[in-house]
């Protein structure tokens, strides 16, 4: 997913006839996975994939290449380590907590800009990557199959996640690991709603956000309901109180320290991301008289989510966002 205004970490790509860009992508598929667990060499796999496309392969692809971040955990927490994955650095910032990388998985290159050469390379039996843009999918389809998932949907972001899980497992033979996967994530949504309910503060809503700096300016970009975040604290019962528009696909806003004015009187839980260590939050917008003002920051209700947690990511990174849940409507 292309995410605006967030820094990333990029390896350069060495770039050949053309480059491809991972892009976001929103809206519905089809249900891809079979019922029953197929086992890797077993025979032909096939799926729809986002973009209405049959995907099939003569057997379940043991070699992948993942473009995008969320996909790189999905493959790897389905026991599919990719063979190359695009900007590992930032991989191992923002989401490696959830899902290590191993030292043998190669870096294909930035998310926008992967190599064609390195992918080539590799010589994959499948390429999983998030796209809009359907002039650029035969530019790899040269080299492998391409499946494209989803990405993100505001209206039911969980669902769209499980589609996306299902239709990167029935394409790996790993549609069991997937089952447990899935298990495992649900029994993580029952735990934290145990928990916060144990600890009779779920009527305290919440707010996630995110920001940059750029030049004198902060801009801080809340996750509304319809986000992965949101989703999740709705799945535990709480209430998002980031109510201003969103950008339809993400489930992002967007904000300034002025726009945080409106809290000013609000009892909530804030949990914010650092994982670049460049803390808008407890250093830059301090002393600034809005930010100084609100009720959450005069009452020390602000929560720095775990380094390396992906809030666009799979089922691993959302059980992890889930356990802070619990931590943090506990405290």
């Amino acid at each position: 997913m292309r995410i605006p205004h967030l820094k990333r970490s990029a390896v350069p790509a060495a770039l050949a006839a053309a480059a491809l860009f991972a892009a976001s992508a929103c809206g519905t598929t089809e249900e891809g996975a079979g019922d029953e667990a197929t086992e890797a060499g077993s025979g032909p796999v096939s799926v729809t994939d986002f973009l209405g496309r049959t995907v099939e392969l003569d057997a379940p692809a043991e070699k992948v290449v993942t473009l995008e971040w969320a996909e790189t955990e999905i493959a790897a927490s389905l026991g599919v380590m990719p063979v190359g994955a695009a900007d590992l650095e930032g991989y191992n910032t923002w989401v490696g907590a959830s899902e290590p990388m191993d030292e043998s998985v190669v870096d294909v290159g930035t998310r926008q800009e992967p190599s064609v050469d390195a992918i080539a390379g590799l010589s994959p039996d499948l390429i999983i990557m998030e796209a809009d843009d359907e002039k650029l999918i035969p530019n790899i389809e040269e080299f492998a199959p391409v499946l494209v998932v989803e990405g993100s949907n505001e209206t039911d972001n969980l669902a769209r996640m499980k589609r996306d899980v299902d239709m990167v497992a029935e394409l790996t033979g790993k549609t069991a690991e997937a089952e447990a996967l899935w298990t495992e994530f649900e029994g993580k949504i029952e735990a934290t709603t145990a928990a916060i309910e144990a600890a009779g503060t779920g009527d305290v809503p919440y707010l996630y956000a995110d920001g940059w700096v750029e030049g004198d300016a902060i801009s801080i970009r809340p996750f509304a309901a319809g986000s992965l975040v949101g989703s999740l604290g709705t799945a535990v019962g709480l209430e998002n109180a980031w109510t201003g528009e969103t950008d339809g696909a993400w489930g992002l806003g967007g904000t300034d320290v002025e726009g945080m004015a409106q809290f000013t009187d609000t009892e909530l839980k804030f949990v914010y991301n650092n994982s670049y260590n460049d803390d808008i939050f407890n250093e830059k917008l301090v002393g600034n008289p809005i930010w100084d003002d609100l009720k959450f920051v005069k009452d020390g209700s602000m929560y720095e989510l775990p380094h390396s947690i992906w809030t666009f990511g799979g089922p691993r990174s959302s059980g992890a966002i889930l356990d802070y849940f619990a931590e943090v409507y506990a405290s």
